[in-house]
């Protein structure tokens, strides 16, 4: 007899539709898998077979053939389990229903029936729903995560035997749901503050003209100044993620089996610190069947990068199409992916190769531009702002006075964004200042001949390339934003050009 099972497989961050279909015939006892399965489907007749036995039905006799199908697409993982395992009793007639092709069935089964969580259920649920399937076995641990899906029934199952029952109507589950507004409650991490900072006023200043736009931005300055720590708290001021970022960024995790146990989404914007070892695939992805890398772990979130120059240039190099297209393109044998890298950029770096300031530094001149040209001028000019880290004082060290605290910093910051969504709002992929075009920023950045006289001599002067314009441009509109600015004044370009610290050669 024949039995059709639907499931779902993953093709980069999307799911694509599959068809178990297993027959079961009469004649000497041998199982055919095919459709391109992977180590781990293959091993999956074997898993199946145990787990049907120890939940008290039997592994049907006979020549049993299970195809997957699109037949020429690759099948990875053991996320087909359950899927085959249903398929087996349907086929041998252990279980009678006509909801398998209502139901879409994913999970993996440990030997005792159990089903244990898998990864990749999201993009899976909203495969099911754009196919008009009515609902979605899932494993328990992954029921939350599913339920984010609107008008799709989530089933949760703890084993085999459950999922079984409740195909033949023999029991009911109660399909799993979650309350979006609670889940969005807790978004930002309380246990970092802008408060907990004691001076560095300017760099505040810097990271929150970024936050509001959206910039790249690079912290230069001796160890021990604070950048790292800088640097962990700008996610506690940036605007929180709306549910369509929510939910692209939770994809991402979900392939990669990032996501706590019963976690519905990630609500907070991500923060990744990769370490300057890295290679060029742990950064943008790759392996033999491409993967995200930290880059698109970081999507609509911030990617920290350390002691930048420690970095191999190779591997910076490749993060310019990223930064510039908000998303990478992976080649190999296996296919081409493209993921979403959607991030802000953090960078920070010591002045010289001691650590120490140009004026103290006991490097030679030429071992400090050697240290600074291992990073490209095309990467800089892609990094909006760049920013001067000073030693703090003792009086601000052993004061009692607090910074500000970051949801202060937070509303204002807010209140820029909402006045970019304004100005873009038919302009769906451009979500911030940093995201313009040429297009945009002759449309938004409009300078009056006293302001522009300006920049052009700030650019002869300082010898700008035309990318550091055009920065400069998007930094200002954002300073203007902040002050509730409609133009661009000479003030606010003077502050963008201060952000161009190594445009202006001070190491030299």
């Amino acid at each position: 007899m024949l039995a059709k099972v639907s499931s779902a497989a993953l093709n980069g961050i999307e799911a694509f539709p599959v068809e178990v279909e297993v027959n079961v015939a009469y004649g000497e006892t041998y199982i055919a898998l095919v459709g391109l399965p992977d180590a781990a489907v293959k091993e999956s007749k074997d898993r199946v077979s145990t787990a049907l036995g120890n939940s008290g039905y039997k592994f049907p006799m006979g020549r049993t053939t299970i195809n997957l199908a699109p037949a020429d697409e690759k099948k990875e993982g053991p996320n087909f389990d359950l899927p085959i395992a249903l398929g087996l009793l349907a086929a041998s007639e252990q279980i009678e229903t006509d909801q398998l092709e209502n139901f879409v069935a994913i999970g993996e089964l440990a030997l005792t029936g159990a089903v244990r969580s898998s990864k990749g259920i999201l993009p899976m649920a909203l495969r099911a729903k754009a196919d008009g399937r009515t609902g979605i076995l899932v494993p328990t641990e992954n029921a939350a995560e599913a339920a984010m899906v609107k008008g799709l029934q989530v089933i949760p199952v703890q084993n085999l035997r459950e999922a079984a029952q409740f195909l033949e109507g023999a029991i009911k589950i109660a399909p799993s749901r979650v309350d979006i507004a609670k889940i969005f409650e807790h978004g930002h991490d309380d246990e970092l503050d802008f408060a907990e900072v004691k001076g560095q006023e300017n760099v505040k200043r810097a990271l929150e003209i970024a936050a509001a736009g959206g910039h790249n931005i690079l912290l230069i300055g001796p160890p021990g100044t604070g950048k790292s720590m800088l640097a962990k708290r700008l996610a506690t001021i940036l605007p929180p993620l709306t549910l369509d970022e929510a939910l692209e960024t939770t994809k991402i995790h979900s392939i990669m089996g990032l996501l706590e146990p019963r976690q519905a989404l990630v609500t907070q914007r991500p923060f990744r610190a990769p370490h300057h070892t890295a290679s060029d695939a742990g950064l943008l992805g790759g392996n033999i069947n491409p993967t995200p890398g930290e880059i698109s772990l970081a999507h609509h979130g911030v990617l920290f990068l350390d002691e930048l120059p420690e970095f191999k240039r190779n591997v910076l190099e490749t993060m310019r199409q990223p930064l510039e297209e908000g998303r990478v393109t992976i080649s190999r044998a296996a296919g081409t992916m493209t993921f979403p890298s959607q991030f802000m950029l953090v960078a920070a770096m010591n002045p010289t190769p001691d650590g120490k300031m140009p004026g103290e530094s006991r490097s030679s001149p030429r071992e400090i531009q050697n240290y600074l040209g291992r990073i490209s001028g095309p990467l800089l000019d892609r990094i909006d702002l760049h920013v001067e880290v000073p030693q703090v004082k003792f009086r601000e060290i052993s004061g009692d006075r607090a910074g500000e605290a970051s949801e202060q910093i937070r509303g204002r910051v807010v209140a820029a964004r909402q006045v970019q969504q304004r100005r873009f709002t038919h302009k769906p992929k451009i979500t911030c200042n940093a995201r313009m075009g040429p297009k945009e920023l002759k449309e938004y950045c409009a300078l009056d001949e006293a302001t522009r006289e300006l920049l052009k001599n700030a650019m002869a002067d300082l010898n700008f390339s035309a990318r550091a314009y055009d920065r400069i441009l998007k930094v200002a509109r954002t300073i203007a934003d902040l002050a509730g600015a409609r133009d661009i004044c000479g003030d606010q370009i003077s502050e963008a050009v201060q952000y161009r610290t190594l445009d202006r050669q001070l190491w030299t």
